[in-house]
């Protein structure tokens, strides 16, 4: 088949699904191997970027995804709900940023990081589908696990949880608070640059 009629085909699935479509699926309808989808698909977002086009291929975990680029999104939003735009609190990234580097938390786990109760956050943040429950804890009670979804990757615009920001090290001092490291490391260096600096003594 000839490569612009895959990408055709490709395009048309996307756009008919409007939402995330595996890999597999791909490999499945057009009967090609998981490189060469992968390989024509991230070929056609490069032709779409060059383009300049109001819409977008995005990779979401195993699959891909058409969307309109989230710059227009102000022009797009009032065409499909006059609802306020939905907004989320400081106690709500808070506990969102918790979960996603923490995979597989519990509500307990997250209220004892955040020392409040997160019980009206998690409802929000599994509303806007953001979060989902994925199991439960093999432990008295059997509390119920928690991770981000599909819907957070795209919010964020990533295209796995692997892509977050590292956290700087950190670890407990004498008095149990946290101390981090490049902070340590950093005023240890520029404490040695001083030294160095010094005029020695006549």
């Amino acid at each position: 088949m000839e490569i612009d009629r895959i990408k055709s085909i490709i395009e048309a699935i996307l756009f008919s699904a409007g939402r995330v479509v595996e890999i597999k699926k791909f490999m499945s309808i057009l009967e090609l191997s998981n490189e060469d989808v992968i390989t024509i698909i991230e070929n056609m977002r490069t032709e779409y970027e060059k383009e300049n086009r109001g819409i977008e291929i995005i990779k979401v975990d195993n699959g891909y995804q058409l969307c309109s680029k989230k710059e227009y999104y102000d022009y797009i939003y009032p065409i499909f709900d006059n609802r306020a735009k939905p907004s989320l609190s400081a106690a709500a990234v808070e506990t969102l940023a918790i979960i996603a580097y923490n995979p597989k938390i519990t509500r307990a786990e997250i209220e004892q990081i955040r020392g409040v109760n997160s019980d009206g956050t998690i409802y929000k943040l599994l509303e806007y589908n953001l979060i989902e429950e994925v199991g439960r804890l093999e432990a008295p009670g059997r509390p119920t696990i928690y991770s981000t979804t599909k819907e957070f990757l795209k919010m964020f615009g990533i295209s796995s949880l692997d892509e977050l920001p590292e956290l700087p090290k950190y670890k407990i001092d004498e008095n149990e608070q946290i101390v981090i490291d490049e902070i340590i490391e950093e005023k240890t260096n520029e404490s040695n640059v001083e030294k160095s600096e010094a005029p020695s003594p006549t």
